[in-house]
């Protein structure tokens, strides 16, 4: 349920369950933001900035903040940095979804799925998600505030 903030209250990796929050309504904002982190297929990421055109307002600032505030019961792994670069304090959890969900990761100079230095990426190309296809509009946004 996309409307309750208690259910999104924890960021991300965050341990303090929903019931630790009092359930008040999301601004609408957040609410959209959410709605759309929802719709990235498994395997597949977007941008900060790529959620924000989606929506047509805010910028990768304002997606990011609601991120860490209310996006810890969404697939909060499949928003990453423009550049592929994994969530710093969550790496670890971030890419064991990434292998479940068989996101393309950038391969090294070694062969393995780290750049030099040991920092490991989304491969953009191949992982990026620009939103849903011709005929395969958004849900409504109001429509997933009641869901459960």
């Amino acid at each position: 349920m996309v409307g309750m903030a208690a259910h999104h209250a924890t960021g991300a990796g965050d341990s303090a369950g929903p019931s630790a929050a009092v359930p008040h309504r999301l601004p609408d904002y957040a609410e959209r933001v959410l709605t759309v982190v929802e719709d990235i297929p498994p395997g597949r990421v977007a941008t900060y900035g790529d959620i924000a055109a989606l929506l047509g307002e805010g910028g990768p600032r304002q997606v990011g903040t609601v991120m860490a505030r209310y996006g810890g019961a969404v697939p909060w792994w499949r928003v990453v940095r423009a550049d592929g670069t994994l969530l710093p304090g969550h790496e670890r959890e971030a890419l064991e979804h990434y292998r479940a969900e068989g996101t393309p990761l950038r391969r090294g100079p070694d062969g393995t799925t780290a750049r030099a230095g040991g920092t490991r990426r989304i491969d953009m190309r191949r992982a990026r998600w620009a939103g849903p296809g011709p005929g395969e509009a958004h849900a409504d946004h109001a429509d997933h505030a009641g869901r459960g």
